[in-house]
């Protein structure tokens, strides 16, 4: 963890169709249905007030949520594929949200235009039938300006 990190909380999610959502809960926007094959890679997809994250496995997976003041330092090499992009919170209501179920992670910060720097580490831990794994998500906002989606560093195994 980073100086500049302001609050922390590691969330067990259930991801139902590889999905789970970083959202302003008090706007509760719909989930994005136009995807393509480039967002399936990216393994991300972003639409207004939501990032929709995609894990590699359709279970419950273990995921770290930071919020901080600057943008933060991570190590590179510990990380197998890296997702940046922005999300605008216009109530400040963040929420880490279940595919088909509810709120796992439900914190009031400043409205706003926030970053967005999604982790995925360990994803060729995976056993066999997908079911099991060591795979870890890492979620970091901080406040910033607009910007795309874009895949900072790709996993290229399956």
């Amino acid at each position: 963890m980073t100086t500049s990190c302001v609050r922390r909380e590691a969330v067990e999610v259930f991801a139902d169709y590889h999905q789970f959502y970083v959202q302003d809960g008090q706007v509760n926007p719909p989930a994005p249905e136009d995807w393509t094959d480039a967002d399936v890679a990216n393994r991300a997809k972003v639409a207004p007030n939501v990032v929709v994250i995609c894990p590699v496995r359709n279970m419950s997976v273990p995921v770290e949520v930071e919020l901080h003041s600057s943008e933060p330092q991570f190590d590179a090499g510990e990380v197998d594929h890296i997702v940046e992009c922005s999300l605008e919170l216009p109530s400040g209501h963040l929420q880490i949200h279940e595919c088909t179920g509810g709120p796992v992670l439900d914190w009031r910060i400043n409205p706003g235009q926030y970053q967005v720097l999604a982790l995925f580490s360990r994803l060729g831990s995976l056993s066999d039938d997908g079911l099991e794994g060591e795979d870890r998500y890492r979620v970091f906002l901080w406040p910033g300006a607009e910007r795309s989606l874009r895949v900072v560093q790709e996993w290229s195994g399956q």
